[in-house]
């Protein structure tokens, strides 16, 4: 039986991803799946803090375009072209990109009204390529803050890890 996924709105930021990084690591021990990592981290941050919208959008042409991959919430947005809004923008930079409003950001793409703020993280596997980014929607403005992209960068690491390395197809 999976552990219970608890309510971590509450907890101090740091000690909330310190959490979850203890369950990420039981629960993915011994997997070198990243679909599998993917769902597993959606479905831990998505419900530790309610949030509206946790999920990835993966690599599918690098440098080009990215492709919704697992995540909980509303519906998310198919495909995302590098540069273009959060996601885009994190992915062409290959660093984390936190929006407290999301109205302000230039090129924001709204797959959910609702969104307020954002934060978008990429995800490396162990050669340092880009696979992925990690994207966070609140319907809350000003959610994120460096506590959160501190965590999320160290969950997300996991994908990076030595015993981690996809096969090429």
């Amino acid at each position: 039986m999976e552990p219970v996924i608890p309510d971590l709105r509450a907890e101090p930021r740091a000690s909330a991803y310190a959490q979850l990084l203890e369950m990420q690591s039981l629960l993915l021990e011994g997997s070198d799946d990243a679909i599998a990592g993917m769902a597993t981290v959606s479905a831990l941050l998505h419900h530790a803090f309610g949030h509206l919208w946790t999920g990835f959008y993966r690599v599918v042409e690098p440098g080009r375009l990215l492709r919704v991959g697992p995540y909980q919430g509303s519906l998310g947005c198919q495909e995302i072209t590098f540069g273009r809004g959060v996601c885009g923008t994190a992915a062409a930079e290959r660093r984390t990109v936190l929006v407290a409003d999301v109205h302000d950001f230039p090129g924001h793409i709204t797959c959910d009204p609702r969104s307020q703020s954002e934060i978008v993280v990429p995800v490396f596997d162990a050669s340092g390529a880009l696979i992925a980014v990690l994207d966070i929607d609140s319907s809350v403005p000003a959610a994120f803050g460096d506590a959160d992209r501190d965590g999320l960068e160290k969950l997300v690491a996991w994908f990076a890890r030595a015993t981690y390395v996809p096969v090429p197809a």
